[in-house]
């Protein structure tokens, strides 16, 4: 028998799947942030995901709208009380018909509740069992809280973004949570279960944001290798350091990018900036850069955006308006290429990448209520 639960619930959610994951079941045991992040990833991409909150758990503050909280769209889910030992005999059920377990608590937590890796892997061995944690499974921090700010300053990687003079400078919640953390995850999850195909056999995938960060700024570590790149923040090719790289400030308070670090781009930057290049220092004379950089903030600080829009439109010098979230959901190539969309009326982020022969969806919008444990229980386990 299975454990009941007291939740709102709801029969009638149905999910159309589409995608390269068809057929592949995911068991993701309620978190925040990148495990979530995650399994909205591998949902797209058509897996089925049966999302576990812990039933009793306090509300957010402030309350969220559970049909805007895009991080939980495409899957069901259910709610149990994981300190009861029949919901946690609930979930093993689960386990044994599924391929994979996420699960993004402090290391320790799992096993007691009596739902770690070992177990879940005696009862069912080809089981990928992804632990998303801050620090990893194990070292000096492992136990620690944290955010993304943390692990990005940990990883040595915040240290490095910023303007000159300074502080260092945080990127909203991508870098760790959702780019070290939520997308490698995901990369550790197909791995893994790729791997299991050919053994038979599953694994535990331990991902830690501190550790993806770090590897995200190897380029950057290489180029530190090579003396090509220093630690004085701001001085740098990618770090608004390079005239030719950095943001400016239009006359309407608008922005624009501008990206145009190879010599054909740099000089179609000249050509739409009317900057003769013979009175003007070298591209690469880094001793020059401040100037060059407050002359070219005066150049744009002369005309609106759309102005900047349609000189750079004619040229390719790699310069972009910088977009507000509104407008890049309507912008030209994004409305072609249906980078966003709106599903129950929320504009969000497509899927991405995109698949030629299997190609992924949003299959719903994040449940509103739980869907009945026995519904689930008879679609998973066959009962």
């Amino acid at each position: 028998m299975w454990a009941l639960s007291s939740s709102k619930v709801d029969r009638s959610r149905k999910l159309s799947k589409s995608g390269p994951l068809v057929g592949t079941k995911i068991l993701e045991i309620a978190g925040v942030g990148p495990g979530p992040f995650c399994a909205m990833m591998l949902a797209d991409m058509g897996a089925t995901v049966l999302r576990v909150e812990r039933e009793g758990a306090p509300p957010a503050i402030p309350p969220i709208d559970p049909v805007k909280n895009l991080l939980h769209r495409g899957r069901q889910t259910i709610s149990l009380n994981l300190k009861d030992p029949e919901a946690v005999e609930t979930v093993l059920s689960l386990v044994e018909h599924a391929d994979v377990v996420l699960e993004g608590y402090r290391p320790g937590v799992m096993e007691r509740l009596g739902l770690g890796p070992d177990i879940c892997l005696e009862r069912n061995p080809k089981i990928v069992f992804a632990r998303m944690t801050g620090w990893g499974q194990d070292g000096p921090l492992a136990h620690r809280a944290g955010h993304d700010i943390n692990y990005f300053a940990i990883s040595g990687s915040l240290y490095m973004t910023g303007r000159k003079d300074e502080v260092p400078n945080p990127n909203l919640n991508m870098v760790a949570d959702m780019g070290g953390g939520g997308m490698l995850m995901a990369l550790g999850i197909v791995s893994a279960l790729l791997e299991a195909e050919k053994s038979g056999q599953g694994q535990i995938v331990d991902a830690s944001m501190t550790e993806g960060t770090a590897l995200l700024a190897t380029m950057i570590h290489g180029y530190r290798a090579m003396d090509r790149w220093t630690d004085d923040r701001g001085a740098n090719l990618l770090d608004s350091g390079a005239p030719f790289y950095d943001v400016y400030e239009t006359s309407d308070g608008q922005y624009m990018a501008v990206g145009s670090i190879e010599p054909k781009f740099y000089a179609e930057l000249m050509k739409g900036l009317e900057i003769d290049r013979d009175n003007f220092p070298a591209q690469h004379d880094k001793s020059a850069w401040p100037e060059m950089k407050k002359t070219i903030a005066g150049i744009i600080a002369g005309r609106t955006r759309k102005e900047w829009e349609a000189v750079f439109d004619e040229l390719d010098a790699c310069v972009t308006p910088v977009l507000t979230p509104d407008e890049a959901a309507v912008y030209p190539h994004a409305k072609a290429r249906k980078i966003f969309d709106k599903v129950a009326d929320v504009m969000q982020p497509m899927p991405a990448p995109r698949f030629s022969r299997t190609p992924s969806k949003i299959s719903g919008p994040p449940p509103s209520a739980d869907t009945p444990l026995d519904q689930i229980m008879s679609e998973w386990c066959d009962r």
